[in-house]
C-alpha cells in the first residue's frame, strides 16, 4: 500500500502533467487518479479487493467526484483573501484525508498548537479522524503557525488547508 506522501507526489505529479487518467496497482490494491477539469488537481481514489465489487464501486468513484467538485468552489471563494495574505506564510498544511479534525488529543488536553506555536517538519499540529482511525498530522516544515483554518471538530476534505506556517 501507498503511504500518504507517496500518493501527494502521485498527485503532484499528475496534476503538473499533460495527463488525464493515471492507475497504479500493487499487490491487490490499485490506486486510480482521475482529473475532472484543467484547474482541479486529480482525486485518488483507492480500491482494496473486494468480494463484491457493486458495493465498494459507488462509495469510492462518487465520493473524489464530489471532493474535487468542493474543492474547485473553495479555490474560487478563497481567491481574493489569498492574494490579501500570501507575504504572511509560506505553506499550507494540509488533510490528507477526509475527516473530523481535532486540535487536542483528548477533550481535556489542551491544543496541540496554537498561533504564534513555533513547529518542527515532525510537529504534531492535529488528529484527523476518519473511519475511527485517529491519524496525528505532522507540520511537515519547521516554522511559525501564523493561523489556524479549521475549527476543533470540524468536518475536513481531502487537500483542504488546515495551517498556514511561516517557514524559518
Amino acid at each position: 500500500m501507498l503511504k500518504v506522501q507517496e500518493i501527494r507526489e502521485l498527485i503532484k505529479l499528475v496534476d503538473q502533467s499533460a495527463i488525464d487518467e493515471f492507475t497504479y496497482e500493487s499487490e491487490g490494491t490499485t490506486v486510480t487518479m482521475k482529473k475532472s477539469g484543467s484547474h482541479s488537481a486529480p482525486a485518488p481514489v483507492v480500491q482494496e479487493p473486494k468480494p463484491v465489487e457493486r458495493q465498494a464501486e459507488p462509495t469510492v468513484v462518487q465520493e473524489p467526484k464530489v471532493q474535487a467538485e468542493e474543492k474547485k468552489e473553495a479555490v474560487h471563494t478563497e481567491t481574493v483573501p489569498k492574494e490579501e495574505v500570501s507575504a504572511d506564510f509560506d505553506y499550507e498544511i494540509v488533510s490528507p484525508m477526509v475527516g473530523t479534525m481535532y486540535s487536542s488529543p483528548n477533550p481535556e488536553s489542551d491544543a496541540y498548537v496554537s498561533k504564534g506555536s513555533k513547529v518542527e517538519k515532525d510537529t504534531v499540529v492535529c488528529i484527523v479522524e476518519a473511519m475511527k482511525l485517529f491519524n496525528e498530522i505532522e507540520a511537515e516544515v519547521s516554522g511559525e503557525i501564523v493561523e489556524i483554518l479549521v475549527e476543533d471538530g470540524e468536518l475536513v476534505e481531502y487537500g483542504q488547508p488546515l495551517f498556514r506556517v511561516k517557514k524559518k
